[in-house]
C-alpha cells in the first residue's frame, strides 16, 4: 500500500505572517488526519518560521526549488543544506512554471533531483504537458523524455526515495482539470516508465502526484484512481478549509 501525499504549493504567496496564519488554521483542521502524508511549500522567506509553528505536528515542509551546488558564487540560489537547516524534508523541482518561466530542463531537474537526494531532501519531480502537446498527441512523449531525463543516472534505491507530481501545464490555474481518466492514463504509463527503469518493486512503491487544480470537489474521484497516489494543490492550498477536505479525501466507487 502506498501512503497517500497530498502536498500544498503556496507558489508566490504570503508573507511571514500571512503564511503562519494559514498553517496554523490547517493545523487544527488536519491533526486527526491518518494515513495521509501532509506536506507544505511556502515561499523562502516564511521556510524558517513555519518549520518552527508545524513542529511536533504531522504537517511537513517542502521548498519549491532547489540549486545542485551546496555553496558558492550562485547569487539569488539556495542549497540543499540551506534546505535542511531551516527544516526542509522535501523539495518540488521542476514545477512546470520553473520550466516555462525560468529555463528549466531536463537535464537541470535531473541535477537538483541528485543533489537534493544527497543531503537527504525527497524531491518532488514534476513532469508535465502543454496544451499543444497534448492537442498534437504527444502527451505520453512528453511526459516519457522528462521522466526519463529527470530520473538520468538514477538506482533504484535513489528511484525508490522520490515523489513524482504529474501537472499537465494546460489544467494549472486555469480552472481546468484533467478528467480521472485522462489523469490516470498519465499515472499508470508513467508507473510503467519507472517499471522499466528501476524494476517491479520501485514501480509499486513509487507515489505519483497529480497536480492540475486539485479542489474540494473533485479530489475523491481523482483519488479513486488506481495510480493516483496523491495531489501537488495549488490555489486550493492557500486556503486552510478547502486544503484540509483535500487532505481528508474520500476514495469512491
Amino acid at each position: 500500500m502506498r501512503t497517500p501525499v497530498i502536498a500544498g504549493n503556496w507558489k508566490m504567496h504570503n508573507t511571514v505572517e500571512e503564511s503562519l496564519a494559514l498553517v496554523r488554521g490547517l493545523k487544527a483542521l488536519v491533526a486527526g488526519a491518518a494515513g495521509v502524508e501532509i506536506i507544505v511549500a511556502p515561499v523562502f522567506t516564511a521556510l524558517h518560521a513555519v518549520a518552527a509553528e508545524i513542529t511536533g505536528s504531522n504537517i511537513a515542509l517542502s521548498s519549491q526549488n532547489v540549486f545542485w551546488e551546496e555553496k558558492g558564487a550562485f547569487t539569488g540560489e539556495i542549497a540543499p543544506g540551506m534546505l535542511k537547516d531551516v527544516g526542509c524534508t522535501h523539495a518540488i523541482i521542476g514545477h512546470s512554471e520553473r520550466r516555462q518561466y525560468f529555463g528549466e530542463t531536463d537535464e537541470t531537474v535531473n541535477r537538483r533531483v541528485k543533489a537534493a537526494l544527497a543531503a537527504g531532501l525527497t524531491p518532488i519531480m514534476c513532469v508535465g504537458e502543454t496544451l499543444e502537446e497534448r492537442e498534437a498527441g504527444n502527451t505520453l512523449a512528453v511526459v516519457s523524455r522528462q521522466v526519463k531525463g529527470g530520473l538520468s543516472g538514477l538506482g533504484s534505491a535513489e528511484i525508490d526515495k522520490l515523489i513524482i507530481a504529474y501537472e499537465p501545464v494546460w489544467a494549472i490555474g486555469t480552472g481546468k482539470t484533467a478528467t480521472p481518466e485522462q489523469a490516470e492514463e498519465v499515472h499508470a504509463d508513467i508507473r510503467r516508465l519507472v517499471n522499466d527503469i528501476a524494476g517491479q518493486d520501485t514501480a509499486a512503491g513509487i507515489r505519483i502526484l497529480y497536480g492540475g487544480s486539485v479542489k474540494p470537489d473533485n479530489v475523491d474521484v481523482l483519488m479513486s484512481q488506481a495510480d493516483i497516489d496523491g495531489a501537488l494543490v495549488g490555489g486550493a492550498a492557500l486556503k486552510a478549509d478547502s486544503f484540509a477536505r483535500i487532505v481528508n479525501f474520500e476514495t469512491v466507487e
